[in-house]
């Protein structure tokens, strides 16, 4: 079996996770604009934490977030970071539409799922990711 592996200056390896987040009270309020929008922010930092968006994809009320990263790479940093960049720049830029619909500071639910994935099951999971809308 053939593994994409990548390298450090010490090791050799293959890191990704599957990361999903749910919007507060699971409301309904992700809609493709704003799936694309969340990307765009996330892909703006990634970098910074050593990750690589794989895909990134949902239904109305949660995201998908399949990435690569580093095993210096900090989770709990990065995934923090996700939630309040993006929850930030999505009120600000949709501020009037969201009022209705989420009521006080939170955007998302304060809890998140993180999944460590195998590479054998990679293509399956990007599969299932960017299905999740024509279901």
């Amino acid at each position: 079996m053939q593994y994409d592996l990548d390298s450090g200056s010490h090791s050799v390896y293959s890191l990704h996770y599957h990361l999903i987040l749910t919007t507060k009270y699971r409301r309904g309020v992700l809609t493709e604009e704003r799936t694309n929008f969340i990307r765009d922010v996330i892909e703006g930092f990634a970098d910074n934490y050593g990750v690589e968006i794989v895909n990134l994809d949902g239904e109305d009320d949660h995201i998908h977030v399949l990435f690569r990263a580093k095993p210096t790479t900090d989770l709990v940093k990065f995934i923090n970071t996700v939630k309040g960049a993006t929850a930030r720049r999505i009120r600000n830029r949709y501020e009037d539409e969201l009022k209705n619909e989420l009521w006080g500071d939170s955007f998302w639910n304060s809890s998140y799922c993180l999944l460590s994935t195998g590479q054998v099951s990679l293509d399956v999971l990007k599969q299932y990711v960017e299905e999740q809308r024509e279901s």
